[in-house]
């Protein structure tokens, strides 16, 4: 793309006839067309570079945030809100003068080209967004889709993800504490590798990004830029770029977490130091968007020499530069008087520093390169004027057939030896079946603050040593829900993440999400998107749970065939004490088990639909977030008064998945009893929501029973922890050797 002369401002517009690659640079004919009124002549290649990335799908949602707007206009009132969207992460009040910052994103395409990398620099790139708050990052999560498990190309892509996230994350230091894995065929040329990451500071030390003072200088610090990633964020591919040179580049960015680490415990010396006037991560569209996202949300402008960039190959053009997703770097604005001080901490440990620019008192963003300007824009044009499309939406026309195709009139077992082996088959099912093989490869305990971590309902760190505050996470969707409803999927979705932080003791604060669909240029994708965004604002709104910021995925899709709609919540919630926390595991014989919530006959979506008879149709589960309100409060209550020892919410796979992993968990059995007014089918597999059991020791069930009569909560006693097998009276029993061998056998086996 480098011309000759070189393609400065002045000679771009000496030069209007000079055609530039656009469309190869994944722009239309109407947005080249707004970029030439913008700047009131063509760009030059190094402005069309910037542009292009910037006003891509990934970094602009221009298809998407004429929906996403409803996360502010039908945000909830929350005193707990200290940052919200439109930063690197949202912030949120934690109590005791601790803020927690967290964030969940995808690195979905890279993943699936190189599973490796793509996955550990998802890592990289959302722990950097929480660097960027002014946070310690405390911990990460992994919300994973893969294709169907015996699928020969899962046996590619799942252990590459699996090893990137555990190679990254481990070397960071960061314990991994929760996530999911689901597999459906669906996802098999689109594998959805979303990353998330929490981090703990004061509230005195929050940043934000942002360009401020004139002649306060731009900092590039960390690795130095490569070729790698260049024009991952848009559609743009490396070959666009000059094949003459030494190779093309990799789509995928190359990852080094022994970089991240030392780049994390700089910045985080130079937050302490108050050095830092705002900073921003080089995460997609790389110096792009750090730039321009920086300048427009200043006060002033920015002046960059682009030769001053530290770079790993010196053939790389300007374009190139502006362009690579090079990781572990980051951009920062310094007073005068603290760069000195500020680059002997980023000597200190070993981190590359370079001013490369200064901010101005003008409004322009201005880059040059060899003594030329190549770049002079309104930033906000760059970062946040981008298109906006209100693209076509409709309820496909195979919606009604696909409900009316309903999976509670699907044959059920005709005896109790046919339960039986149904039970054992959802069980030891890919999606049912233990993740150990899976999860064993990440630490759950470095640092030494882990309270929960997988397989519990959420995830849980200490914040503060002396008091035990902490904040817990769980990350959780289901798309074959959300295929049969988006909208009731979407809320699905927010209501079993909300209540698998409530199960742990912890109180529910706010809410990050990764919205992962099909093409936007498909009216039905595009509905899906529209509804699940409109139930999970909705739903936000009535739990009070505010949307502090996410990410959305989009062009997942092979061909005509869409993902599944995906969309993936995280709720944040605060504990007082973690001692007090709740585990899964049964913990003693003799404790009366308890049925918290309403059974119905729900089976549309199912786990047991989806494994028994391959099917998919029907309704998802109701919807009672009032239900789920007064389930949370009393589940909190009751863990922190001491009259619940576990806790597990109902959600796929029904009670009897719930009770089996409980079991499995604490060592112990369980004796159930059918509870009157329900058959044992339906007990044991329905999907109905707004449920958890719990376990409560005798001497409290006057005390728990008063508490669930006198708030509404309906609580049936179906049977006692005992016992080393899991019978259903009068129906079947597996011994906990059984359920062990099938419950743990699955993974190993499909990816041996």
């Amino acid at each position: 793309m480098s011309r000759t002369p070189l393609d400065t401002v002045e000679h771009a517009a000496a030069t209007p006839d000079v055609e530039l690659p656009w469309a190869e640079l994944g722009l239309k004919k109407d947005e080249y067309e707004r970029i030439v009124e913008i700047l009131g002549r063509r760009p030059t290649g190094a402005e069309l570079a910037m542009y292009s990335v910037m006003w891509s799908e990934h970094c602009s949602y221009k298809s998407s945030k004429v929906h996403l707007r409803q996360f502010g206009e039908k945000a909830p009132q929350s005193d707990a809100m200290l940052v919200g969207i439109g930063e690197n992460a949202g912030v949120v009040d934690v109590g005791q003068g601790y803020a927690v910052t967290f964030k969940v994103e995808s690195h979905n395409h890279p993943s699936y080209v190189e599973p490796y990398q793509g996955a550990a620099t998802g890592v990289g790139g959302i722990v950097r967004d929480i660097i960027a708050m002014g946070a310690r990052p405390v911990a990460v999560v992994d919300p994973l889709r893969f294709g169907a498990a015996d699928h020969p190309d899962t046996k590619r892509v799942l252990p590459g993800v699996v090893a990137g996230i555990g190679g990254y994350g481990n070397c960071l230091g960061l314990p991994n504490i929760g996530g999911e894995v689901v597999f459906d065929a669906c996802y098999q040329g689109n594998p959805l590798v979303n990353a998330g990451a929490i981090g703990v500071m004061r509230h005195e030390d929050i940043h934000l990004a942002k360009a401020s003072g004139a002649g306060n200088k731009v900092i590039l610090y960390g690795a130095r830029t490569g070729g790698d990633g260049i024009g991952g964020a848009s559609i743009l591919a490396s070959e666009t770029f000059d094949d003459a040179k030494p190779s093309k580049r990799p789509a995928v960015q190359v990852g080094d977490p022994f970089q991240e680490k030392l780049l994390i415990e700089c910045t985080l010396e130079a937050f302490r130091e108050k050095l830092v006037v705002g900073i921003q991560d080089l995460g997609a569209a790389g110096l792009s968007c750090a730039t321009s996202e920086l300048a427009s949300n200043g006060s002033g402008g920015m002046r960059v020499t682009l030769d001053d960039v530290p770079l790993r190959d010196s053939t790389l053009s300007p374009e190139e530069i502006l362009m690579s997703e090079s990781q572990e770097r980051m951009c920062a604005v310094v007073e005068p008087e603290k760069v000195d001080r500020f680059l002997e901490i980023c000597d200190k440990w070993d981190v590359i520093a370079t001013v490369i620019g200064e901010v101005t008192d003008g409004d322009r963003l201005e880059i040059y390169w060899h003594g030329g300007k190549i770049v002079d824009v309104d930033p906000r044009t760059v970062a946040h004027e981008g298109p906006v499309y209100e693209r076509p939406y409709a309820r496909p026309d195979w919606q009604d057939a696909l409900q009316a195709d309903d999976a509670n009139a699907l044959p059920r077992p005709a005896t109790s030896e046919e339960l039986k082996d149904q039970v054992l088959k959802l069980v030891a099912s890919p999606n049912q079946a233990s993740k150990k093989w899976i999860t064993s490869q990440y630490d759950h305990f470095v640092q030494g603050n882990t309270v929960l971590a997988q397989p519990e309902d959420s995830g849980m760190i200490r914040v503060d040593e002396e008091t035990g505050l902490g904040v817990a996470i769980a990350t959780d969707g289901n798309g074959r829900y959300a295929k049969l409803d988006p909208y009731t999927g979407a809320q699905l979705a927010l209501a079993e993440a909300y209540r698998n932080v409530a199960t742990t003791g912890a109180r529910p604060l706010a809410v990050s999400d990764c919205l992962n669909f099909g093409s936007p240029e498909d009216p039905a994708v595009m509905w899906q998107f529209a509804e699940a965004v409109r139930g999970l604002a909705d739903g936000c709104l009535q739990l009070g749970t505010p949307v502090t910021g996410g990410n959305v995925s989009l062009y997942n899709q092979t061909g005509e065939a869409a993902i599944h709609p995906t969309p993936v919540v995280a709720v944040l919630g605060v504990i007082d004490d973690v001692a007090r926390r709740t585990p899964v595991a049964f913990q003693e014989e003799g404790q009366l088990l308890y049925l918290l919530g309403d059974t119905r006959e729900e089976f549309g979506g199912s786990a047991w639909s989806q494994v028994v008879h391959d099917h998919l149709g029907g309704l998802p589960p109701q919807v009672d977030l009032e239900r789920e309100r007064l389930l949370a409060e009393i589940l909190i209550s009751a863990s922190r008064d001491g009259m619940i020892d576990s806790a597990h919410d109902l959600s796929d796979g029904g009670l009897v998945q719930a009770v089996v992993e409980s079991a499995l968990l604490g060592g112990v059995g369980a004796r159930l009893v059918v509870p009157d007014g329900l058959d044992a089918f339906t007990f044991l597999l329905s999907e109905s929501a707004g449920r958890a059991i719990v376990a409560v020791p005798r001497s409290e069930e006057v005390r728990f029973n008063d508490m669930c009569g006198a708030r509404g909560l309906p609580a049936t006693r179906i049977g006692v922890v005992d016992g080393d097998a899991v019978e259903v009276q009068g129906e079947f029993s597996l011994s906990l050797a059984e359920l062990r061998e099938a419950h743990e056998g699955t993974i190993p086996a499909l990816l041996a």
